[in-house]
């Protein structure tokens, strides 16, 4: 009894959990977070893919150049090189040189000189070409430029004077987007029409699995090659990236039905569905309530895995002219130039568009590595 008051203590039922009580408490997903954290390589991937993705959608802010910019002084020219010093060994920050260049009469081909007399500092957050934000909002700023007359090309420029970098984030919007759009179509036909196979059978699941063996059976590449070719090229950049986008997603879900149509066939018989069914519930929801989520984890997984493919599906249609066609950009692209031997030797930079696409899918695959582990039950 407080002496004070004379009323008696409130006796709390609330105390501060355990970390071994928080444990066997956590749900499914809580313990899949809790393991994926452990991943280090794994949250490292999904922290560079994050950051991939925030540029990519925000990626006129951080072009130097505008995408279509074109600088007949620097054709072919290589990646500026970003000085500290000047010539006399005194500290200017970060800055470029001047350039100058002439034409190589032997091998006809540009050679770039730096003018050590001519220095433009670096600055950020600059005023420099407009553009319009997801083509709604004006604006000219951008996160890195250069002083006066200046030119920064970070990772060079192509044949017709385009900065390479800048082309490079403007294309990831596509090549990463579609990535996405195409694995949400695929999931959702690999999910629905495996979840109405795994669940119903008979008729139904014979004529749904006669399709996906068609489908499966079918040699993927030439089969893209041909339906990309029966774009017409007419076709403004819009419509040809929802084409592809629905092409790669056509045979894209095949796979996963069978799947998800093989852990149908088990939990169906289960007794928690039968309770569902008597108690009147809708097929589709119990499949969508019930069933599918009693093996989301592997889905998840699927859907990480997933993405990578149609990224290196669209940069190979892409590569071959059969893609995202000019003046839409993508990492395919961009890869156009570099298809012959003598382009390589001579302007290597030009594979660099290559460089990102092998960084995306492995960061994809390491995420899908982790998110594997997390929710693999024995480990």
């Amino acid at each position: 009894m407080d002496a004070a008051t004379g009323d008696l203590p409130v006796q709390s039922h609330e105390r501060e959990l355990t970390s071994e009580e928080r444990y066997y408490l956590a749900s499914q997903w809580q313990l899949m977070w809790r393991k994926f954290r452990k991943h280090r390589l794994a949250v490292v991937a999904a922290l560079f893919l994050t950051m991939l993705y925030v540029v990519a959608a925000s990626y006129e802010f951080w072009q130097i150049h505008s995408t279509n910019a074109q600088y007949n002084d620097y054709l072919n020219a290589p990646p500026s090189t970003i000085h500290l010093f000047d010539a006399d060994g005194n500290f200017r920050g970060p800055f470029v040189y001047g350039v100058e260049n002439e034409l190589n009469l032997e091998t006809f081909t540009r050679e770039y000189a730096e003018d050590t007399s001519k220095i433009y500092p670096l600055r950020f957050f600059v005023r420099g070409d407009s553009y319009k934000f997801w083509g709604l909002i004006e604006g000219d700023l951008h996160f890195l430029g250069v002083e006066g007359d200046g030119k920064l090309f970070p990772l060079g420029t192509d044949s017709l004077g385009r900065d390479l970098f800048s082309r490079i984030l403007a294309g990831s919007r596509i090549s990463l987007s579609i990535g996405l759009v195409g694995v949400f179509l695929s999931f959702a036909l690999g999910c629905i029409l495996g979840g109405i196979s795994g669940y119903f059978g008979g008729p139904v699941d014979l004529v749904i699995q006669r399709i996906i063996e068609f489908l499966i059976s079918l040699p993927t590449i030439p089969l893209w090659l041909a339906l990309s070719a029966a774009v017409p090229a007419r076709w403004p950049p819009v419509q040809v990236y929802f084409a592809i986008t629905v092409i790669l997603s056509i045979f894209g879900w095949a796979g996963l039905a069978r799947v998800v149509r093989g852990k149908l066939l088990e939990l169906r018989e289960y007794d928690y569905v039968t309770a569902s069914t008597l108690a009147g519930a809708t097929h589709a929801h119990i499949i969508f309530s019930h069933l599918l989520p009693g093996f989301m984890s592997y889905l998840i997984v699927h859907l990480t895995l997933a993405i990578p493919s149609m990224i290196l599906a669209e940069t190979s249609l892409s590569f071959l002219g059969l893609g995202i066609r000019p003046p839409a950009v993508s990492w395919g692209t961009l890869m156009q130039d570099a298809q012959n031997v003598r382009s390589i030797a001579v302007q290597p930079w030009m594979l660099t568009p290559g460089l990102f696409v092998i960084a995306a899918v492995l960061m994809f695959n390491f995420v899908g590595d982790g998110l594997r582990d997390a929710a693999d039950p024995y480990r």
